[in-house]
């Protein structure tokens, strides 16, 4: 590169020059005049570390590196169940460098909290996959099932845990509430990993979380799954045998997606860059591995499909959260 830059006139030196600042400033240049990202990336990740979100954020991240040669840094900006991040997200509107690490929380915000944003405030990317939980319990329960669980529930306390009041645990305890007619008693925490120091920690009964959260500690048999909210058992073999809270008689399945967006007022030529790294990325490896260390339902959407998505969902939860 410096041999081809000696043999610049200096008025061609000025002009380089010249271009470089634009292509810094406008994210329109790169070379062959194609687009790039005017900076190195950042995925805010709007929970703390070591949830299913703080997961799927470094995740994502990391395989957009290795598919677009672009540094992607991960800022975890917690607090207010998502809104304090997404708040933040808001704020960098048109900037082509910045992603967040959406999920169900994005769409339960606004329906249940005064901020300025909902998901049409946002360029969606990429929807990545569908995230069901379970109820899990500690070892030591006397609960074997959800359906113990819910008759306990009819005439005595039990204590959820829930991570946040948008959050997806929150919805399932709702639905479950409103099919079976009880009540339980609400912890909130801040991410799905106090959740789970919580439950460790008999500090509460049950709590709902995502299998990629908890597998360690079932399989060492620290805690135990009675039901799984989902529409059919899990095909992963480590989860083969917990049954569907359906089996059970409680008509309750829900699933959180994953995804990731970009600012509004992004210029197209971005929203098709970082589309189409989407793509490459869910053609890779990495993308297996997450879905599938995660043990997630890989369903990936983009642009267009995932905002219809989005809005599809959002008067789902709108239904749920403002019967």
């Amino acid at each position: 590169m410096a041999s081809r830059i000696l043999k610049f006139s200096a008025l061609g030196l000025v002009m380089a020059a010249s271009l470089t600042g634009c292509a810094a400033g406008d994210a329109s240049g790169a070379e062959g005049g194609e687009f790039a990202p005017s900076a190195d990336a950042r995925m805010i990740v709007p929970f703390s570390a070591g949830g299913g979100s703080d997961l799927s954020g470094r995740s994502i991240a990391s395989g957009l590196e290795k598919v677009t040669d672009v540094n992607v840094s991960v800022e975890n900006r917690e607090g207010g169940s998502g809104a304090v991040g997404y708040s933040y997200f808001l704020s960098q509107e048109g900037k082509d460098n910045y992603l967040l690490a959406a999920e169900t929380a994005m769409l339960a915000l606004p329906l249940t909290q005064d901020v300025e944003f909902d998901y049409t405030s946002f360029t969606p990317i990429m929807k990545l996959g569908d995230d069901y939980t379970l109820l899990v319990v500690p070892a030591d329960s006397p609960f074997e099932t959800c359906t113990e669980v819910v008759d306990k529930a009819k005439d005595d306390r039990v204590i959820a845990a829930v991570s946040g009041a948008t959050s997806l645990d929150e919805i399932v305890f709702t639905l479950v509430e409103q099919a079976e007619k009880v009540e339980f008693d609400r912890v909130p925490f801040e991410s799905g990993s106090e959740v789970l120091a919580a439950l460790l920690g008999g500090k509460v009964d049950v709590a709902s979380l995502n299998p990629g959260e908890v597998l360690g500690q079932i399989q060492s048999g620290d805690l135990k799954a009675l039901c799984a909210f989902s529409e059919e058992r899990y095909e992963y073999e480590e989860l083969a045998d917990i049954p569907t809270a359906k089996e059970e008689g409680i008509d309750v399945a829900f699933a959180q997606f994953r995804g990731f967006i970009a600012p509004g007022g992004i210029s197209e030529e971005a929203t098709e860059y970082w589309i189409d790294a989407a793509k490459e990325f869910e053609q890779s490896e990495d993308y297996t591995t997450y879905i599938e260390d995660n043990l997630m339902q890989a369903n990936a959407v983009y642009g267009d499909e995932f905002t219809s998505y989005l809005e599809g969902n959002s008067a789902d939860l709108d239904k749920v959260i403002n019967k």
